[in-house]
């Protein structure tokens, strides 16, 4: 399915469920089958509303209708869950390495390299567009507060790091505005700069919603072959 047909079938499945009545029918349906009548019954809606309700959810394919092998007038309803599966966006597909760029490469691009390699135990590196000579030790600390290890001084330019195949993922505003690199940062993550407060708190705060954004990003990665 190309993209639009995807955008298009999803839209569908998100309107189908945009209605209480029709959620509260996907919820009835998750765990058993029912017949109209008993969808009716648990849910105090009129026969002709559930009627109407189910024909909106079997035309976005959310629901199938099976007759009874007991009594062939009676017909059940039976949910696909698979459909509700691809309301998520499609996965980023064939990724080879995930590499994290900031301006100076010592703080949020090393945490959320390190976080990547141990959420996903794939490759990752990270970058600065300009580096600066050590990672900070705030970086350096937060980490090990969290079971991670930082090389104090292993920084390093994207141009010496990034690939035309990466994932780029630029985890603050002025990399993803600055790098014009050949692979210019495909995702961008809006991250507080924590050197500019310079506490504890700031880095713990950063800390936190990279982890956050890694584990949201995992997921819809798919791994592609070795380079």
């Amino acid at each position: 399915m190309d993209a639009d047909a995807s955008l298009t079938a999803r839209a569908r499945v998100h309107a189908a469920l945009g209605d209480p009545a029709r959620l509260a029918i996907v919820d009835a349906l998750l765990l058993g089958d029912s017949s109209p009548g008993e969808i009716a019954h648990a849910l105090d809606l009129p026969t002709n509303l559930v009627a109407h309700h189910v024909k909106v959810l079997t035309d976005a394919g959310l629901v199938t209708r099976t007759r009874s092998e007991g009594d062939r007038r009676r017909a059940y309803l039976r949910l696909r869950p698979a459909v509700l599966s691809t309301l998520t966006p499609p996965p980023l597909a064939d990724v080879g390495r995930v590499v994290f760029v900031c301006t100076h490469n010592s703080a949020r691009s090393q945490l959320a390299a390190a976080l990547w390699t141990r959420r996903t135990h794939a490759p990752a590196a990270s970058a600065g567009t300009r580096p600066a000579r050590r990672v900070h030790p705030r970086a350096v600390a937060v980490a090990r507060r969290h079971g991670l290890r930082l090389d104090p001084v292993g920084t390093a330019h994207v141009d010496d790091v990034v690939r035309a195949e990466d994932l780029v993922v630029a985890v603050c505003d002025n990399a993803h505005e600055g790098f014009t690199g050949a692979a210019r940062p495909r995702l961008h993550w809006s991250v507080p700069d924590p050197v500019r407060v310079d506490t504890d708190e700031a880095f713990e705060a950063a800390y936190a919603e990279i982890e956050a954004r890694v584990e949201r990003l995992a997921p819809a990665v798919t791994p592609g072959a070795s380079r």
